[in-house]
Parts: structure tokens; C-alpha cells; sequence
């Protein structure tokens, strides 16, 4: 049973294709740069003794439908998918489900209508998901399609937490509330999460960092989101790799007045030019520790404003929470730093929160506990896996389709 699934950009293609009869991934990749002379393909694919190949390949690649034919023409030509006809079917990430879409959903005409009316909450992703979903239906009608929503996790967020204290009626008439993303990484490190603790999910309580160049922590309260860090954008909330995070809205005003800039100048401003970057030049936080180790103080200050952003969700959700079984760490930054992960953790003994500097050393990029002893809160590094996490979606909303089986949990 072979799912593939996809990730489409403004001007790139991100997939992955599985076999989920055993949830193995054969093979993965990204096409970048469409539209422009120079389109390049890092494909992987996985070999018989677990290890995977990795090739790059530079071909022109005009517009996205070309895309997805050079892509499925390659993962044929490396044995990965022989026919797309044999597809069990295909699971798209879409970045906003709005208030409508609280789950994976079936594509079909109304769907992509919904997805179309939630462009002005999600400009940036949302048209480039949507046309994903448009030339794979084309490519590929008999083929059933599913969209999974960054939001539907956190769906579950009750009212006092997802709304801005606005007049109601710019709720009620815009729609402007507090969604959260990153919600397929969420839920699969709180699945994780579980297993590893040996508890249901229905009794985990747990606060998940999810730290790449995009970033968001979410309360997990008996395995459901019950607050996240961002807001009706991912603007909102931890400093990012480019991103400001929470900031003062009278800020945007102030720089409007007296900086004369444009709104359109500020948007582009907090989301492109902010976070790590515009306060040391560089999202890139292994080049931002090396610099802070080698002496430079605007390294070392985004790295501290970073962890100190951190710590206050940390607290604000053990607030929340009442009680916590686990922090978890994930995504490039989470699982590959031990430094932000040490930062983050140092002063929180209070909280019961102790990591294990020898353990923290050796755990990054793998699944691993970092506490010291036998604390009452674990520290843990889970590597995320939104694909599969969409694919395990995927399956099993067309099963619930097909045979009216409950939808996937």
C-alpha cells in the first residue's frame, strides 16, 4: 500500500513516498527553483540494507505541473513508484484549515473551494497548497486525495485560549482568532511522547517544542492541544529564524509614523527580516553558536533572547497544564542542539525540569530521555515525522471513506 505524500510551495515541490503496509519510507525528496533556469531534484531513495542513495539532478522546470511529472518520472526510474495509478492515494499538507476543517478531509470540489476561501488568513501557503491539490487531481482524478490541515491539531483549543481580546464581532464577521500550526509535528511527538513514557495518549500531559527556522510550543493536555504558541499567523509566539514572534502591536504603528514605512514593509520586515536574523544577520543557528562560541555578542544575544522565549512558554504552560509529564524537543533545531536544549533548560529546577548534560550531549537525532535521574518531568528528543504523520492520515481517512471504519484518531 504505497501513499505519497506532498508539500507544495510557491516555487518548490517537497514529497515523500511510503509503504505503509509496513509505514517505511521508500524514498523522499525536493524539487526546488521551479519557474526558474536553474530546477534541481535532491531525490533519496532507500536501499535493501536500510541506508539511502542520494542523487541530484538539475533539469528546467517551468511551471508545477511539470514538477510532479518530473518527479514521478524519476521515482519510476528509480523503482520507488512504477506507475502513480497504483497509488493507494495521495495526502497533501495544507498549511490553514480555518474553523471549518478540524481533521483530514477528502478532496473534492468543496474542499479546494474552502481551502481558496482561507487564502487571507495564510497568503503565503495556502495558494501554493492549493495548487498542489489542483495538477495532482489532474494528473491523477482516480486517485483519491486527502488534505491535512497544519490546524486541525489544535483544533481543540478552547475558546478562553484562541480568542484576541478584539471586538467580538471581528471574530465572528473576519474570522480573526488564534489557529496554531505545526500541528502534524505536534501530534506525532505527543504520540511519541506516549509511547516511550508507556501512558496513553489520553492521559499525556506535555509540552512540545518544535524549534526549526519556524517555531511554536503547544500545551498537549490529555493528548490534545490545548494552547500553542502561534497565533491566526505564524508570526505569532517564539522567536524564529526570521520571524520577530510576539511584539508590542504598537510597534507597527510606531515604524508606520515615524519610519515611514508601509504596512506591506512592516509585514515583510517582522516575517523575512526578524527572529535570529535581524538580530545577528543569520537564522542559521549552528552558524549563530559558532559565532557566540568564538566571542560575538549580537550571536550570543539571539541565542539568549531565543531560550529566554522559551523558558516563558515553558512556564506559562506548566501553568496551564497543572501537571507535566514530559518537554519534548523536536524539529532541526530541537533535536540537533544540545546547547539550546541546555539553555532552555538551565534554571527551570524549580519546575522539576533537571537535564542530564551527559545525556543531552549524546541525544541529538534520535529519540532519546535527557532528565537527570528519575525526575517527575522527563526531558525528551523525539525526531519529528510529519509525513508519516500525514500519510498515517491519509490512510486512514480514505479507509473511513471506503468502508465507513472510524476516522483515524
Amino acid at each position: 500500500m504505497k501513499v505519497t505524500i506532498v508539500n507544495c510551495g510557491s516555487s518548490s515541490i517537497k514529497y515523500a513516498v511510503f509503504d505503509m503496509s509496513t509505514r517505511e519510507l521508500l524514498g523522499s525528496g525536493l524539487l526546488e527553483k521551479i519557474g526558474s533556469d536553474d530546477s534541481r531534484l535532491r531525490h533519496r531513495r532507500l536501499n535493501p540494507n536500510g541506508s539511502f542513495d542520494e542523487i541530484l539532478m538539475h533539469e528546467k522546470v517551468s511551471n508545477h505541473a511539470e514538477g510532479f511529472e518530473f518527479i514521478f518520472k524519476v521515482a519510476a526510474k528509480m523503482r520507488i513508484l512504477e506507475d502513480p495509478h497504483e497509488l493507494f492515494g495521495i495526502g497533501h499538507r495544507v498549511v490553514h484549515g480555518g474553523e471549518v476543517n478540524h481533521g483530514p478531509v477528502l478532496i473534492d470540489l468543496s474542499v479546494m473551494s474552502k481551502i481558496g476561501d482561507l487564502i487571507p488568513l495564510a497568503p503565503l501557503h495556502n495558494p501554493a497548497n492549493l495548487k498542489g491539490v489542483e495538477i495532482a487531481l489532474n494528473l491523477l482524478p482516480e486517485v483519491p486525495q486527502v488534505a491535512v490541515f497544519d490546524t486541525s491539531f489544535h483544533a481543540t483549543m478552547p475558546p478562553h485560549a484562541f480568542h484576541y481580546a478584539l471586538p467580538y464581532s471581528l471574530y465572528k464577521e473576519h474570522h480573526v482568532r488564534r489557529y496554531g500550526f505545526h500541528g502534524n509535528s505536534h501530534s506525532y511527538v505527543a504520540k511519541r511522547a506516549a509511547a516511550m513514557l508507556g501512558k496513553p495518549l489520553e492521559s499525556l500531559n506535555a509540552v512540545t517544542l518544535h524549534l526549526g527556522n519556524g517555531a511554536s510550543v503547544a500545551a498537549i493536555q490529555g493528548g490534545k492541544s490545548v494552547d500553542t504558541s502561534m497565533g491566526m499567523t505564524p508570526l505569532e509566539g517564539l522567536v524564529m529564524g526570521t520571524r520577530s514572534g510576539d511584539l508590542d502591536p504598537a510597534v507597527h504603528f510606531f515604524l508606520m509614523r515615524e519610519a515611514g514605512m508601509s504596512a506591506d514593509e512592516v509585514e515583510t520586515m517582522l516575517n523575512s527580516q526578524s527572529g535570529l536574523k535581524g538580530i545577528c544577520g543569520s537564522n542559521d543557528m549552528r552558524e549563530i553558536g559558532s559565532l557566540a562560541a568564538k566571542g560575538d555578542q549580537k550571536a550570543q544575544l539571539a541565542m539568549d533572547i531565543f531560550c529566554y522565549r522559551l523558558k516563558k512558554y515553558i512556564g506559562a504552560y506548566f501553568a496551564v497544564l497543572g501537571r507535566v509529564d514530559a518537554i519534548v524537543f523536536t524539529g532541526g533545531i530541537g533535536e540537533n542542539s544540545a546547547l539550546i536544549r541546555s539553555a532552555t533548560c538551565q534554571g527551570l529546577s524549580g519546575l522539576g525540569i533537571v537535564m542530564d548534560e551527559n545525556s543531552n550531549s549524546g541525544a541529538s537525532g534520535k529519540e532519546a530521555e535527557i532528565q537527570e535521574g528519575q525526575n517527575v518531568v522527563k526531558i525528551l528528543v523525539i525526531p519529528t515525522n510529519e509525513e508519516l504523520e500525514i500519510a498515517d492520515h491519509t490512510v486512514e481517512t480514505i479507509k473511513w471513506f471506503k468502508t465507513g471504519s472510524p476516522p483515524f484518531k
